[in-house]
């Protein structure tokens, strides 16, 4: 559904989205050539401009590292961009997440609007004065760089649905029911891509290193408080670890102090949303009994005190999302407890990734069932902005174009490109 609203001069530089796999012409490389060192530059001469916003809902840690992560998927546009190919879109819509703001500003705002008309962008209603402060300091660098055209604004849910219905692709990040209901309101022939979220569970084989994979754990799940998709929400420990690395862990999390977010210092803060106050308060109160430390909640202060809680193993068990500092450990005896818990239906929906640290029976495999296999590695060093995100869980991910959803690796250029699958 391709808007018909081209400029001459970006005309030759993609496919039309009519086109289907036409390969983009060679001078379309000096454009986005120009445009990527220009916009580097912008982020970090603005880089304190751009952190003091991000800390409003970040901590000051989390913010940098975001930084850094958005230099490094601009410096890789240029490559993702001749990799995919992706046609040229009319226009854009995006839900912008309410975490990593400038993060997202770059990968379903700056990077495709390298490739289309208009990107309309919609910020969560939580974060909304932040996510307007990033695109007040980098829409007019894009503007001046002859980049495409990028709009965000606070409009209500109903309006922006409106918008969608007339975009020739939707950038969905948030709630999988929240993303069907935007699906209805969408032409057959619009691209969908549905980001969710998964466990990422974490596993600590017999043969890991109960010192190193200590520090692994809190670097899972702490990263922002806990405030993000990608931290891990369970960590599976064999049998022969449990003794060595729950004290380390105890050891650690009661060390943690809560602190303000702006401190560079601070690795924990009181929590963004009164929801995962309470949603780690009633896990919390219902677990009393297996809390190894921590476990005080403050809601008006909104403060969860970084919490260790340990389950035995349960085939039934399925983690919340926590969006907290709350580390949940469960004993595991063999890995194949382990697959089929992976292979049950609940995770198969909603897989993402899962970290495997010193279990060989785990590890030489690309994926167990939905989930993608991270090898010694957590989930935030697999992640890559210029390369297809998550896993092959539905609720975790997916594509949807003429009435068909498939659970997938997310990347929009490679989705708009010429060789995407419908």
């Amino acid at each position: 559904m391709q808007s018909g609203i081209m400029e001459a001069t970006h005309e030759a530089a993609f496919p039309q989205a009519s086109a289907g796999g036409s390969v983009p012409a060679p001078r379309s490389r000096p454009l986005v050539g120009a445009l990527v060192p220009g916009l580097v530059d912008a982020v970090l001469r603005h880089r304190d401009e751009l952190l003091s916003a991000l800390t409003r809902v970040a901590t000051a840690r989390a913010a940098t590292d975001e930084l850094f992560r958005s230099l490094r998927a601009l410096s890789g546009a240029p490559w993702e961009i001749l990799r995919n190919s992706p046609r040229r879109l009319g226009r854009l819509a995006t839900f912008l997440p309410s975490n990593n703001l400038l993060y997202s500003y770059v990968l379903f705002g700056v990077i495709p609007s390298l490739y289309t008309e208009e990107v309309r962008i919609r910020p969560s209603a939580r974060v909304a004065p932040a996510a307007m402060a990033v695109h007040e300091i980098l829409e007019p660098h894009l503007r001046g760089l002859g980049g495409g055209r990028i709009v965000m604004a606070p409009v209500s849910q109903r309006e922006f649905l409106a918008h969608c219905a007339r975009s020739d692709a939707v950038v969905f990040t948030g709630q999988p029911d929240n993303g069907e209901a935007v699906a209805a309101h969408l032409p057959g022939d619009a691209l969908l891509l549905a980001f969710g979220s998964g466990p990422n569970p974490l596993v600590v084989g017999p043969r890991a290193d109960p010192g190193a994979v200590c520090r692994t754990v809190l670097d899972a799940r702490l990263y922002n408080s806990g405030q993000d998709c990608l931290c891990t929400d369970v960590v599976f420990v064999h049998r022969s670890l449990v003794g060595e690395l729950l004290p380390r862990l105890a050891d650690a999390l009661t060390a943690v102090p809560v602190g303000d977010r702006r401190d560079p210092g601070t690795l924990v803060a009181p929590l963004v949303y009164p929801d995962a106050v309470e949603g780690a308060a009633g896990f919390l109160a219902g677990h009393r009994e297996f809390t190894v430390c921590g476990g005080r909640v403050d809601p008006a202060r909104r403060i969860v005190e970084p919490t260790l809680v340990h389950l035995p193993w349960q085939d039934a068990f399925h983690p919340p999302e926590f969006f907290s500092p709350v580390v949940l450990t469960v004993e595991y005896d063999s890995p194949g407890q382990i697959t089929r818990w992976l292979h049950s239906r609940e995770e198969t929906a909603r897989g993402m990734y899962v970290s495997v640290f010193g279990e060989p029976a785990l590890a030489g495999s690309a994926r167990i069932a939905t989930s993608v296999v991270c090898e010694e590695r957590i989930t935030f060093d697999a992640e890559d902005g210029n390369r297809p995100f998550g896993g092959y869980g539905p609720r975790a991910g997916h594509v949807r174009r003429h009435g068909t959803a498939a659970g997938r690796p997310l990347l929009l250029s490679a989705e708009a490109g010429a060789g995407a699958v419908s």
